[in-house]
């Protein structure tokens, strides 16, 4: 059974395919290592190709599944460069188009910040308001994988995330998610610092989890869905730096800043109620829990 998951060497991609090597199976990884690193998959033994998606035919004749995890991340990175909307539309173009020839599931990761413009909890349900560049890209992706079902038969998941964080992130940089970056600086007894007066909330949700939906979503007979993976509880980013302090047996004061974001999100939080019924996804892992976990590790390291 062979495995393909591009964006392998990247944050989340490269759990992924820990689990897979781990649980026996042969895995293909495909990344251009934009934010991804050969370090988080050292040892491992896959094949590595950091090619474009349109030679995956020719490299990979046949596949049971692809993650593919390989899509430019941050809205950030789409307001520098726009055109990133075009590239990762294409390139799922080309994972769809794979999918179709060699007859493989696509499970693909999507975003909480679909959902911007409404009211939490977030339904799967719910109105789609375009409000960034980012946000049409994962949002196009998802319609392109509602076509490709519709006209070819392709079957597909695509896996809302919600604020992820966990190891293997230290190659995003300023693009890892905020607790870790809080986490960082205050292992290095550094202020965090905070957009805002730090009640906004996330969802935030531990990367071993998101990989646990990820299999499901693979292993779970399903014509074309979409799920939340989320925790369905909220933590304010002043509730976190507390946790951490708690953690860490410290006492670091954050450092408040204006909020210089243009429609900011204040609030995320999943409803899981879908991916529980259909998916039998519950995240495990609390907050304080992989936190605690992620302190020990780097700690460690």
């Amino acid at each position: 059974m062979k495995i393909i998951v591009t964006g392998g060497c990247g944050f989340i991609g490269s759990n992924l395919v820990e689990r897979l090597v781990k649980d026996g199976y042969s895995v293909v990884v495909f990344d251009n290592l934009h934010t991804g690193n050969l370090e988080n998959i050292k040892g491992l033994g896959v094949e590595f190709f950091n090619e474009s998606y349109s030679k995956l035919t020719d490299l990979v004749p046949e596949a049971d599944v692809v993650f593919h995890l390989g899509i430019p991340s941050s809205s950030p990175m789409y307001k520098e460069n726009p055109r990133l909307v075009g590239e990762a539309i294409n390139d799922a173009i080309e994972i769809f188009e794979y999918a179709k020839k060699t007859g493989c599931k696509v499970v693909y990761a999507s975003s909480s910040s679909i959902y911007n413009g409404n009211k939490i909890p977030y339904r799967e349900d719910m109105p789609i308001y375009v409000t960034d560049f980012y946000t049409e890209c994962r949002y196009a992706i998802e319609r392109l994988a509602k076509l490709y079902n519709i006209l070819y038969g392709v079957k597909s998941v695509g896996l809302r995330f919600f604020s992820i964080y966990g190891p293997k992130e230290r190659y995003k940089g300023k693009y890892a998610n905020i607790v870790s970056q809080f986490l960082w600086a205050m292992q290095r007894d550094e202020s965090p610092i905070i957009f805002g007066d730090g009640t906004q909330t996330r969802d935030f949700t531990h990367v071993y989890d998101v990989v646990d939906a990820l299999i499901l979503a693979w292993k779970k007979d399903f014509e074309c869905e979409i799920f939340n993976v989320g925790t369905g509880v909220a933590y304010s980013f002043n509730e976190v730096v507390e946790l951490i302090n708690k953690i860490l047996g410290k006492n670091i004061k954050p450092i408040y800043k204006p909020n210089p974001i243009k429609n900011y999100v204040y609030h995320t939080l999943a409803d899981t109620t879908k991916a529980e019924k259909m998916l039998g996804f519950k995240a495990k892992i609390s907050l304080e829990e992989g936190l605690a976990s992620l302190a020990r590790e780097l700690s460690e390291s």
